[in-house]
């Protein structure tokens, strides 16, 4: 396993991020019910800039090399993550994680109550990772309609309602 650390994500950064997410993103390849999804559109280095810019997105490096990212954006009590990505040739080695734990103790440090997130519900490194890091389905997302919204656009953006949910982590 390679040693690896994590860090503030820095504006410089977002030009790397994109290229990540979009190796991570070949997992979902094979999935049928994403053949019309462009498995490798990403978030622009524009995007990560100005959600790095708020000062609680995360980045992972093995010594000098970036190799994965967490993107959060706030919104009120909340912070909600976009997009946690790790290069396929570091999966598997925590990194992952490791993010997620670091992006709640940022959370927590900072005030927020909760963080939040839209995933699949039926895919291993999806909503199954997030519940053993203390996670829970949101039941009915119409309760929650910030995530109610962004689930509603992820159908339009062609993603299977069936298959997504909205998760929640309340921080203590």
């Amino acid at each position: 396993m390679s040693e690896w650390s994590l860090r503030l994500s820095r504006a410089s950064d977002a030009e790397i991020l994109p290229a990540i997410e979009s190796a991570a993103g070949q997992l979902f390849a094979d999935d049928p019910d994403l053949a019309k999804i462009d498995v490798t559109e990403t978030w622009t280095a524009s995007e990560h800039r100005k959600l790095i810019s708020k000062g609680h997105c995360l980045t992972a490096l093995v010594g000098d090399d970036i190799v994965g990212f967490l993107t959060t954006e706030p919104f009120r009590r909340e912070l909600h993550i976009w997009e946690m990505s790790v290069h396929p040739s570091h999966q598997k080695s925590g990194i992952g994680a490791g993010l997620l734990r670091a992006c709640m103790i940022d959370a927590r440090n900072s005030g927020f109550v909760a963080l939040t997130l839209t995933t699949f519900r039926d895919i291993a490194w999806n909503a199954p990772f997030y519940a053993r890091l203390g996670f829970t389905e949101i039941a009915d997302p119409q309760a929650h309609p910030r995530l109610a919204e962004t689930l509603a656009e992820e159908v339009e953006d062609g993603l299977p309602r069936t298959r997504r949910c909205a998760m929640i982590h309340f921080l203590e």
